[in-house]
């Protein structure tokens, strides 16, 4: 008999079905098979309100009606219970049919920038860092105060990022309104965007898991996987601009839109990830003259 707050005992709640057998894969992470043949998993996410912020983004960006993503069964405490994705091999249909999908999910819009997910909270995580949802009506100066300087100031605390280095980044934020291109509303983000929260389904779709949901600009997304690398990118990139095509100049911003991720590792990682982002700003700044 499974204790009350096993992974089984959580999954068998919230889906109504008896648990045949449970697999753990990691420490945060349980496949449980249900007794009418699906599987389910059960993800131990760690934060103060991380689990509800997660399966509150799931369930934002399933209610866009595009891109396929993980559903959600339940939260319990940091317990989080969604169907498990049967993977299969990347296709070029598939990623021009995600490019599609994910302009889909951007235009549905978010009310601000900043703003979180519907019974999401403003105090939200991005991978194990916290992420703080507050609404903004400009992008640069929201993007610089709630996306780049908080973790520029941790990494710079730390030691991880140097005065000199730290001053370019502030560069990069004192000139966001001349660099960030022309003017766009708020899009529905994913947030988290890398490879490994993109899986390609067995279905011939892709499916996204592990947002870090909240209204942005659609670029942060695409620059996000450029940055770690995503199969068949051209592709997913050439079904976008099929869809909803992208400002002139954008490709010329991607350095802008990864400081984000890139600061969010440095903190999480170090100095490696320190380096790229001091290297994506001065980059930006050199080219903007």
């Amino acid at each position: 008999m499974c204790a009350d707050d096993s992974s089984s005992a959580v999954a068998a709640r919230f889906t109504g079905r008896a648990v045949t057998a449970e697999r753990p894969l990691s420490g945060a992470l349980t496949e449980v098979d249900l007794d009418d043949g699906r599987t389910v998993m059960v993800k131990l996410v760690d934060g103060p309100g991380a689990a509800r912020a997660e399966a509150a983004g799931l369930r934002w960006l399933t209610d866009a009606g595009t891109v396929r993503v993980s559903a959600v069964h339940g939260v319990d405490g940091s317990r989080l219970v969604s169907d498990r994705v049967t993977q299969g091999p990347s296709s070029a249909r598939a990623a021009v049919r995600f490019g599609r999908d994910l302009a889909g999910l951007h235009a549905a819009g978010a009310p601000a920038f900043g703003a979180a997910p519907p019974g999401g909270p403003e105090e939200a995580y991005i991978g194990l860092a916290p992420m703080r949802n507050a609404p903004g009506d400009d992008w640069p100066r929201w993007y610089a105060a709630h996306r780049v300087l908080p973790y520029l100031r941790r990494a710079f605390d730390a030691g991880t990022v140097r005065t000199g280095e730290a001053a370019d980044v502030e560069r990069v934020c004192e000139r966001l309104p001349e660099l960030a291109g022309p003017a766009e509303p708020p899009a529905r983000l994913h947030g988290d965007l890398w490879s490994g929260n993109v899986l390609w389904g067995a279905d011939g779709h892709v499916h996204l898991i592990d947002p870090a949901a909240h209204g942005g600009h659609r670029e942060t997304d695409l620059a996000m996987l450029r940055l770690f690398g995503c199969p068949q990118l051209d592709r997913i990139l050439a079904g976008y601009e099929e869809t909803a095509p992208l400002a002139d100049g954008w490709a010329g911003r991607v350095g802008v839109h990864q400081l984000f991720p890139l600061l969010v590792h440095a903190v999480l990682f170090g100095r490696g990830y320190a380096e790229q982002a001091v290297a994506a700003a001065r980059t930006t700044l050199r080219q903007a003259g």
